[in-house]
This record gives C-alpha cells, sequence and structure tokens, in this order.
C-alpha cells in the first residue's frame, strides 16, 4: 500500500461521514484545502468519484457508499487494535519476563514478589533465576537483575538493593588447627574454598585497606558454584569462605563460622535491574522498576 493511502482513505470517511469538508478537517486536524487535496488525489489514483459536491452538501456517490462500507469496519478494527496497545502502555498489566541472580532472587524478590502481584494484579510475572550473564535481548526478557559491577555499560541501570557486605569465614576448629590470618597474603598458606563464576573464572578474592588493594591467587580442595554450599564446607571446617555476608551471618551467629580480616574487606556489592532503553517501555516494567525503587527507599527509612 502506498504510504499515503491509508491517510487518504481514513480523509475520504470522515467527509463522507460527516459530510463536510470544515467538519471532517476539524476531526482530522488538518485544513480543509489540505483535506480537498487528499480527496482528490485519492479519486485521482482510483479513477473514480467518490464524492458529490455541491456549494450545500456533500455526499458519497454510489461507489463511494459502497467503500464507505467496506472501509467502516476496517478502521473500526484498526483503532480496536491500537486500543488494545494502549492499555498495556497506560495500564500496568501483561507478561514481565526477568533473569535474576540467584543471590538477587533470594535476598531481594522473594520477600517483595508477593506484595507486587498483589499490587498490580493483571500483571503476571516470569522468572528465569540463572547465573550466567544473559544477553537480555537476544533472550527476549524484559530486563535483569545483577550485581552492579556485572551489569553491561550499553544497559540502563537502576540501583534496587541496599548494600551487601563481603566476608570471608571459616570455623573454629579450621582455625584452631591452621591458625588466624592477621593479612590476605596469610591465606595463601590456608585451604581456601573458592567459588566458579558462570563465565568459567574464579570469583577473585579482593581485599582493601587505606587505598590498598590486594588480590589473593587463594587456593584450596574444593571450588563450588553455590555459595550455601561454601559457607556449609566452611562451617564443617574444610576451609574459609570468601561470598556475600549474608550465605555467613546464620552461621556465625551460631557459632560455626568466624569472620576474618574484617578490616580488610572490599566493598560491599548491591543489586541492579538493568533494560536496554529510557524510551517507551512497557508499563509492567516502569511499575516493577517503579516499586523497587520505592521498596528501597522504605528499607533505608
Amino acid at each position: 500500500m502506498r504510504g499515503t493511502l491509508f491517510a487518504e482513505l481514513n480523509a475520504f470517511v470522515a467527509v463522507a461521514e460527516q459530510k463536510s469538508f470544515v467538519k471532517a478537517a476539524t476531526q482530522l486536524g488538518i485544513s480543509p484545502a489540505t483535506l480537498s487535496q487528499s480527496i482528490k488525489t485519492l479519486e485521482e489514483t482510483l479513477g473514480m468519484r467518490l464524492l458529490n459536491r455541491t456549494t450545500r452538501s456533500v455526499n458519497p456517490t454510489e461507489v463511494g457508499s459502497r467503500l464507505l462500507g467496506r472501509l467502516r469496519p476496517v478502521l473500526d478494527d484498526y483503532e480496536a487494535a491500537l486500543e488494545s496497545i494502549n492499555a498495556f502502555r497506560d495500564r500496568p498489566c501483561g507478561m514481565l519476563r526477568l533473569t535474576v541472580l540467584p543471590p538477587a532472587l533470594e535476598f531481594l524478590l522473594t520477600p517483595l514478589l508477593p506484595r507486587f502481584l498483589k499490587q498490580y494484579p493483571d500483571i503476571r510475572v516470569e522468572i528465569s533465576a540463572d547465573a550466567a550473564l544473559t544477553d537480555i535481548v537476544a533472550e527476549r526478557f524484559d530486563a535483569g537483575i545483577r550485581i552492579g559491577q556485572l551489569v553491561e555499560r550499553d544497559m540502563v541501570a537502576v540501583r534496587v538493593s541496599k548494600d551487601f557486605p563481603i566476608r570471608l569465614a571459616a570455623s573454629p576448629d579450621y582455625l584452631l588447627r591452621r591458625g588466624t590470618p592477621a593479612k590476605p597474603e596469610d591465606l595463601r598458606a590456608h585451604n581456601c574454598i573458592r567459588f566458579r563464576l558462570p563465565g568459567g573464572a574464579l570469583m577473585p578474592w579482593g581485599f582493601e585497606r587505606k587505598g590498598k588493594r590486594i588480590e589473593v591467587a587463594a587456593e584450596g580442595s574444593a571450588i563450588v558454584n553455590d555459595p550455601v554450599m561454601g559457607a556449609t564446607l566452611a562451617a564443617e571446617g574444610i576451609g574459609a569462605f570468601y561470598t556475600i555476608e549474608r550465605y555467613t551471618e546464620a552461621l556465625e551467629a551460631q557459632g560455626k563460622l568466624v569472620p576474618l580480616l574484617e578490616d580488610w574487606m572490599p566493598p560491599p556489592v548491591a543489586f541492579y535491574i538493568y533494560y536496554p532503553s529510557r524510551k517507551q517501555n512497557p508499563a509492567a516494567l516502569e511499575a516493577f522498576v517503579g516499586f523497587l525503587k520505592a521498596s528501597l527507599k522504605d528499607d533505608k527509612g
């Protein structure tokens, strides 16, 4: 279809129904001269007169009446289709697909998601808990939630969690047998439980104090890709484990783990929701981002 043909057909319907160029032009938001030119172009294209015009009235010809009868249902369907899209833009509804780092699912979404779904009953949420760095565009996710340092720079990233401190911990039994490290370099003589990142690399053990940063090439008898397992092994006296504090705090409270090198711990991490663009996002995504930001503000008091 020629680019202007739809506009010309819409103009014809407006004139035929209003039976007035002036009224139709007002309805369409264009000048009567522009409207008249559109009708003239359409009639020339079709090779038929669609409207009979006098100084007092405008009425469709027999051909025009037949065309009007066929076009009206088409335009009604067109308007209904646009209205169905507007519902997604103006009212939070529809499907929201998220890929989420497992710790973010556990510490952030599990407490908040029930409240979000109750607040927005027309939104459906599909969550994929995945430690891999998923390409949200290729995999057709609306957004992802990751640690801030892991979000690609071409994404819009919005912080949605409080700080989660990093912890190095070992069991009292292990420390009794192997001694307590006084500085990061001492870890080279210890059994260290390492964490395998999704891309295959081992999580670096970084430490900071007074502007000085040290990365220790720790080694040990166990490598895991599940922080709960790592903390469990540490509590059983296998070695020292470096992770987010939330995985060790309960075991510390039970006396099964002891924090180490507390004055050397690096800055805490936080979770961010990220997505490709700031423009024309689905209302469901906008509602979810707003909900998480409000929850973070409430959490901070």
